[in-house]
């Protein structure tokens, strides 16, 4: 598993995630990723962070740190993919990984290639997918939580 995050100025770090992840290894994640990541914003008020329903991410001790470090919180419906452009992003690392020859061998080259692969996604993607956004939630609001065309 990776973690990773990004806006319409920029990609942010691949984390390797190993093994179970709990809300205090997520906390710990955002603690030493997210925060470095905003600090090299150039409108460090001017995003909203965005992600799941996943246990870890509402659990007490992830809200809390939130909180504590003013972290503006997208609200998230259950059941609601169309809401999340990483998915995007993630599609795109995979179709660009698959594509690499020779094929790779092991853990490690998979590692070195998501990380190469990261860095040369097209500015023009991930720029798109933020400013999708008002009209995915548009579309989700419309079809009232069911499936929209993103």
């Amino acid at each position: 598993m990776i973690w990773d995050c990004f806006t319409e100025s920029g990609l942010g770090p691949l984390v390797k995630l190993e093994g179970r992840i709990t809300a205090v290894i997520y906390v710990d994640i955002l603690q030493n990723n997210l925060l470095s990541y905003i600090d090299t914003l150039e409108n460090k008020e001017d995003y909203i962070f965005q992600e799941d329903n996943a246990p870890i991410h509402t659990a007490n001790i992830a809200k809390k740190w939130r909180r504590d470090n003013n972290i503006e919180s997208l609200l998230w419906l259950a059941q609601s993919p169309d809401m999340n452009p990483i998915e995007n992003l993630w599609d795109e690392l995979d179709r660009q990984v698959r594509a690499r020859r020779p094929l790779l061998k092991n853990q490690e080259e998979l590692w070195q290639a998501l990380q190469e692969e990261w860095l040369k996604i097209d500015e023009d993607k991930y720029k798109n997918l933020v400013n999708s956004m008002p009209r995915r939630i548009a579309a989700v609001i419309k079809s009232k939580g069911n499936p929209t065309k993103y």
